[in-house]
């Protein structure tokens, strides 16, 4: 009688199912919770979005999520750096902030960046989960504090590096704080969208620039 080691029972080495890819599989439940996040908010509103609905949408247990996430806005948060970091591979093929462009012209550029920048605003892909974390982050300092760190600062510092630049070029004054100055060129349009004060067009964030860098003041002769 063959026993379970001998050649005529045992399965050669070929035949045998691999094992499951934890890594692989953890990858998809991670993007497919992405997409819950991101989908539900633009359906519902943030108020009405729960960890639950987000596992079943995803087709996940809502444990899964909480090993990942502490709260909803963590998982909205990630999702929508996700979508960013998509988007900039699928355009450039790299993802992550690059710098802005540099022509010379600093006026030029900064119109550039910004009617970029509106065309993204307006996008209802990115409007409804960017609304909802701007507003998440006024009652919640610890989600406000990843926002900024997270999403925010990296593209601000690229508009501080540019001014910068112009400073060392001659364009703008040496002695100013180029972050205030950086601020002065995007809250305006941040204020504008968050807020709907008025309507978000290339005309006006091109109008906001020559403003900031040619001030109000009557000019000379």
């Amino acid at each position: 009688m063959a026993t379970k080691s001998s050649p005529s029972t045992a399965k050669p080495a070929s035949d045998a199912k691999p094992a499951p890819d934890a890594k692989r599989r953890s990858e998809r439940s991670r993007r497919a919770i992405y997409d819950a996040a991101l989908s539900l908010v633009g359906e519902v509103g943030y108020g009405k979005v729960t960890i639950e609905g987000i596992a079943a949408r995803a087709g996940v247990g809502k444990q899964t999520i909480y090993r990942w996430w502490s709260s909803k806005g963590e998982v909205l948060l990630e999702a929508f750096i996700d979508l960013g970091e998509q988007a900039a591979e699928a355009a450039g093929g790299e993802s992550g902030y690059e710098a802005l462009p540099d022509t010379g012209d600093l006026a030029a550029d900064l119109k550039t960046v910004l009617r970029l920048t509106v065309d993204e605003l307006m996008d209802p892909k990115y409007d409804a989960p960017y609304r909802a974390l701007a507003a998440e982050g006024v009652v919640d300092r610890e989600l406000s504090d990843k926002f900024v760190a997270q999403l925010l600062e990296p593209g601000l510092q690229l508009y501080v590096a540019r001014i910068e630049a112009a400073q060392k070029a001659g364009q703008v004054r040496a002695e100013l704080d180029p972050r205030i100055a950086m601020e002065l060129i995007v809250s305006p349009l941040a204020q504008r969208w968050l807020q709907r004060t008025g309507p978000l067009t290339h005309a006006y964030t091109d109008t906001v620039v020559d403003y900031a860098l040619h001030g109000l003041a009557p000019r000379e002769g």
